[in-house]
């Protein structure tokens, strides 16, 4: 990412991160995720981060709409240099639809920052566009156009009855859910807590540990976040451990471990449980030992570098009661949260996708004791990922049996349970619980 100045007013700075971070994501193939990261840092305001963070996910989750606005009203289409002024166009955009951020201050900044970032010969044209955009508006165009056609066949495909509210729910703002840590407070009494501290949030009937809050806060307003009080996550993903329920003092496996919040909800529940987690990304591994570290948790696990499905190379030979497969994915559960899947993902990657799950299930399923339970999840919406790639496992694997979750969980599908995206307010998300037969 190029620098900036530190010298640009706050207003202006915010808006040339926002592009930067845009034109990597949107004409680089850049991760979101992983660009932020680098320039969020570079802000001291937590305020001004929020706004970076708004302007991105409003853009990346319909840039059709704002490609569609502009090629209506520019009479040349701009060129494959001009990116990062494009970019710089659906960030001015955004601010004023869907974000509706005040229009003068919108516009001033998003000018300001088209010469902050060299552009400063077609400043002009940028306030003449987002002016046009404050008297008309911007055009509603089709919200779901950026969605590539391979992935909406097969949503179709999958859940004909459910693809216009699959579609519309992923390009909504989600709620945000927060994971009350159960060694150091309750979640009634952290309720209290956000209340007294004027933040808005409600218990949830299905995910016991869980808070809603609509609007979502920034981290550091959260009472005891540093602390380790509370963390965020979705309640789809804090349903992972009520799927698993491993008993007291279980031997477990995560094999996906990275981020650890689902490691982390399993200790929090069941200080006894011995926990061994696994990844097969190292640097990913930095921040799961972060998280564990603020939630006072830190030495309560086994952490390895290593491939989940080479188990000659890490395994012990001793098996566990209990193993969570939160398996790689499309990611199609959570496009609201990670909008940028849509920029990525291809067509050919799902096979490949299918292959590395296929390659878990029967590796780890060899760890699991007799009576034990795998918990195969993912944040997949697609069948493939899912039903198909457990009924494909039972078919091939006698000492497995299906175990029923109930409605928490979602809709059945086959031998486990389908939560769409917008359902409850919970992401995409697929659980199967699986119990190997003692002999």
């Amino acid at each position: 990412m190029k620098p900036h100045s530190a010298k640009q007013p706050p207003g202006v700075q915010t808006r040339v991160v926002a592009t930067r971070v845009l034109d990597a994501v949107l004409h680089r193939g850049r991760s979101l995720k992983a660009e932020l990261s680098q320039a969020l840092p570079t802000l001291a305001d937590p305020r001004d981060r929020a706004l970076v963070e708004a302007i991105c996910f409003a853009v990346l989750r319909q840039p059709a709409r704002f490609e569609s606005a502009l090629s209506a009203w520019m009479s040349k289409p701009l060129g494959y240099r001009d990116g990062e002024l494009k970019a710089l166009l659906f960030v001015g955009l955004a601010q004023l639809d869907p974000l509706k951020l005040p229009a003068h201050a919108a516009l001033a900044s998003t000018v300001d920052a088209a010469r902050a970032i060299g552009r400063t010969h077609q400043a002009g044209l940028v306030n003449a566009l987002l002016r046009r955009a404050q008297r008309e508006g911007v055009p509603a165009g089709d919200a779901h156009a950026h969605w590539p056609a391979w992935l909406r066949e097969r949503i179709a495909a999958d859940w004909p009855q459910d693809e216009t509210a699959i579609l519309d729910a992923s390009v909504s703002e989600p709620p945000m859910w927060l994971r009350v840590n159960r060694r150091r407070t309750t979640p009634a009494d952290y309720l209290q807590r956000l209340r007294d501290a004027g933040i808005a949030a409600d218990l949830d009937e299905n995910a016991a540990d869980a808070l809603r809050l609509e609007p979502p806060v920034a981290v550091a307003a959260l009472p005891g976040f540093a602390d380790g009080d509370v963390s965020v996550q979705d309640a789809s993903a804090q349903l992972v451990i009520d799927a698993m329920s491993p008993a007291s003092g279980a031997r477990v496996l995560d094999a996906c471990v990275a981020p650890g919040g689902k490691a982390a909800h399993l200790l929090e529940r069941d200080a006894t449980l011995r926990l061994s987690a696994i990844d097969i990304d190292a640097q990913r591994l930095v921040r799961v030992r972060e998280n564990l570290s603020r939630l006072k948790l830190g030495g309560s696990i086994q952490l390895a570098a290593v491939d989940a499905a080479d188990t000659k190379a890490w395994w012990d030979g001793v098996p566990f009661d209990a193993v969570l497969l939160d398996a790689p994915c499309s990611a199609t559960g959570i496009v609201r949260r990670q909008p940028d899947v849509l920029q990525h993902r291809r067509a050919s990657d799902l096979d490949a996708l299918i292959a590395t799950q296929t390659r878990l299930l029967d590796a780890l399923w060899t760890t699991v004791a007799p009576g034990g339970v795998l918990l195969y999840a993912t944040c997949s919406i697609l069948k493939a990922e899912n039903e198909a790639q457990v009924e494909a496992f039972l078919s091939r694997t006698p000492d497995a049996v299906a175990e029923p979750l109930d409605g928490r969980f979602g809709r059945p599908a086959g031998a486990g349970r389908q939560r769409l995206p917008g359902e409850h307010g919970y992401d995409g998300f697929y659980y199967a619980r699986l119990r190997k037969r003692s002999a």
